[in-house]
């Protein structure tokens, strides 16, 4: 955009702040204040912050878009491009596209022809990383888990090797039901951490255990929005290794106390670890 001129024809999705209104790029403000169509995920939200930046809507009102109205607005949306006018389209908070129902809008519009942008910004992946203290090099992102219970656990069962940092969005009244079955499907010591209310007043990041965040949640339920990270499984161990504590376990304790002990310490399945002592145990 060209200083005293409007902005070129085009898609901008524009990220907005995830709690702190001065989070929001001079960018971002230059394209809402140019944009001929505005369009939102929720209409109050975006008003209030052009508000707090004093940015009129000269004339203009704002769209609301989101799952639920997509079919009615998107066409509304593309006709305003087809005419070569510049629509610019905030999510509730954060990047749009990253669990967000940007990404139909994104695609008809590439499929038209049209040009998109992305007017970058805060998210809320990117926020929960940086505090989590988790390793950031590599992480899988995977949005809301599904709400039905069995739905759930499939969905963590397939995520149970991903590479990374696993990266979850999860809301307060589920959040205590989700941590239960990570407990079940990834292990009670996988390290992870709990980040709520990012940029906001109480801001909050609980670093624990899979199973410590599990009872942290029981004790003192969280509110607000939550970014849940689990990170990597350890590296499988050596089996000279496991069989030398397996052996010394054995030494000490009964044989499904020692497979028990050893299993939890490395991670690994107490059946098979139950197994081997047995073998060990008759060899002698």
């Amino acid at each position: 955009m060209t200083e005293g001129k409007g902005l070129e024809p085009g898609l901008y999705f524009v990220a907005t702040p995830l709690g702190n209104a001065r989070d929001v790029t001079l960018r971002a403000l230059d394209v809402l204040a140019a944009a001929d169509v505005l369009a939102a995920e929720d209409t109050r939200r975006l008003r209030q912050l052009m508000d707090i930046h004093g940015i009129s809507l000269k004339g203009r009102r704002i769209l609301s878009y989101h799952d639920r109205n997509g079919p009615q607005v998107r066409p509304k949306l593309l006709e305003a491009l087809e005419q070569g006018k510049s629509v610019a389209y905030a999510s509730d908070a954060g990047s749009p596209l990253v669990a967000d129902p940007g990404f139909t809008l994104a695609r008809a519009a590439i499929e038209a022809g049209q040009a998109v942008h992305s007017v970058t910004g805060p998210s809320a992946v990117v926020a929960a990383l940086t505090v989590a203290g988790l390793p950031t090099d590599k992480f899988t992102f995977a949005g809301f888990p599904p709400t039905a219970p069995g739905a759930r656990r499939s969905f963590l069962q397939s995520l149970s090797s991903a590479p990374g940092t696993l990266v979850l969005y999860e809301s307060p009244k589920r959040i205590a039901a989700t941590l239960r079955e990570a407990v079940q499907v990834f292990g009670t010591d996988r390290p992870a951490a709990m980040v709520r209310e990012l940029t906001k007043k109480f801001e909050e990041a609980r670093r624990d255990t899979l199973q410590g965040l599990a009872e942290g949640c029981q004790s003192d339920p969280p509110r607000g929005e939550i970014v849940l990270l689990i990170g990597a499984a350890s590296l499988a161990p050596d089996s000279g290794e496991v069989e030398r504590a397996l052996t010394e376990a054995l030494g000490e304790m009964r044989v499904k106390e020692a497979a028990r002990a050893v299993a939890d310490r490395f991670g690994l399945s107490r059946r098979e670890i139950y197994q081997q002592a047995l073998a060990l145990q008759k060899d002698g």
